[in-house]
């Protein structure tokens, strides 16, 4: 059964670099599946960025949609480590794909099924996956429906995700913390199950 591990935190918080040397340093054939898109100049010196990090022995695999056809493809290639980067840019890129976003429910819905195709693919392989988000919820209610819904969703996707992770790790100032870790108590349950 794969694993799932999620690195989480704010902007510039260290997130990417630290998804980064944990796949270095645990994987031995390294998949990287990029979600972002080039629209403008910003995300294109994002991404040049990312690209020079990363070891020229990575394979990527571009999935701005349906990413879990990418975890599928880079396990069958050989890679025993996955690095997803990033789950916000990809619920945008699932929320930005919609003609209509005023169904929320349907929004929610779709979110979901993608959340849980990628949950399954990783679930189903011998492989690790490190998954890159934002902490997006920690600023101001938005002011539009479109931020609101982004911000909900990416929340939820933050959610669904760290319930199937093993570990959780929260950046701040590029120090990463391991919450699932810290919040186990007594014989391995978790403070958040005893509340609940």
């Amino acid at each position: 059964m794969g694993k799932l591990v999620l690195v989480t935190g704010g902007a510039r918080s260290g997130k990417s670099s630290f998804g980064e040397k944990y796949a270095a340093k645990y994987g031995k054939r390294v998949a990287y599946i990029a979600t972002s898109q080039i629209w403008d100049k910003e995300m294109e010196f994002r991404v040049k960025l990312h690209k020079e990090r990363r070891p020229a022995d990575w394979q990527t695999y571009e999935a701005p949609y349906e990413a879990h056809k990418a975890v599928v493809a880079a396990v069958q290639a050989g890679c025993d480590m996955i690095l997803f980067d990033c789950l916000t840019v990809y619920t945008s890129n699932l929320l930005c794909s919609l003609d209509n976003i005023d169904d929320s429910e349907r929004n929610y819905s779709l979110l979901r099924e993608a959340c849980q195709s990628l949950i399954d693919a990783v679930k189903k392989s011998n492989a690790t996956m490190v998954v890159v988000t934002n902490e997006v919820g920690a600023g101001i209610v938005p002011e539009n429906h479109l931020a609101r819904e982004f911000r909900d969703l990416a929340g939820l996707a933050n959610q669904l995700l760290a319930a199937a992770s093993e570990e959780v790790y929260f950046t701040v100032a590029g120090i990463p913390v391991n919450i699932k870790n810290w919040l186990r108590i007594g014989k391995g349950r978790l403070l958040w199950q005893i509340i609940l």
